[in-house]
């Protein structure tokens, strides 16, 4: 797993119980993974087709920076998915993580076309996000 984004948890980022609000986090994580997917087939025509199962493990508070991780799980002819780990970025605390999210590149009519992406012709998403 690659951490490649940080966030700084906010007041405005809590929920009525003063914990990182679970929208937000949802929010940042679907942002996050459409910049790696969008690095990884290198077009900014994506879209989300999917998430699996969202497992919230912990919490977070203000003032805890939490880092994004991303890791490329598989290519499909037109499709990509990928993994999420949040964490707590100081007590290394698994926050959530996502097991499949999928990402389909699609035409200028939003139709689903094929990306010619494998690990082995894959950019690297270390040298693409510096």
């Amino acid at each position: 797993m690659r951490f490649f984004t940080r966030k700084w948890i906010k007041p405005q980022d809590l929920n009525s119980h003063g914990s990182l609000f679970g929208g937000i986090l949802l929010q940042w994580i679907d942002e996050e993974a459409a910049i790696y997917v969008s690095c990884q087939l290198e077009t900014r025509m994506i879209v989300t087709k999917y998430m699996s199962e969202i497992d919230f493990i912990s919490s977070a508070s203000a003032g805890d920076i939490v880092e994004i991780g991303m890791e490329t799980v598989s290519f499909g002819r037109t499709s990509i998915t990928v993994r999420c780990e949040v964490r707590n970025k100081h007590t290394r605390e698994t926050i959530i993580k996502i097991d499949k999210i999928v990402f389909v590149q699609v035409d200028e009519n939003r139709k689903p076309v094929p990306h010619g992406k494998t690990f082995e012709n894959a950019p690297d998403p270390d040298i693409i996000s510096t």
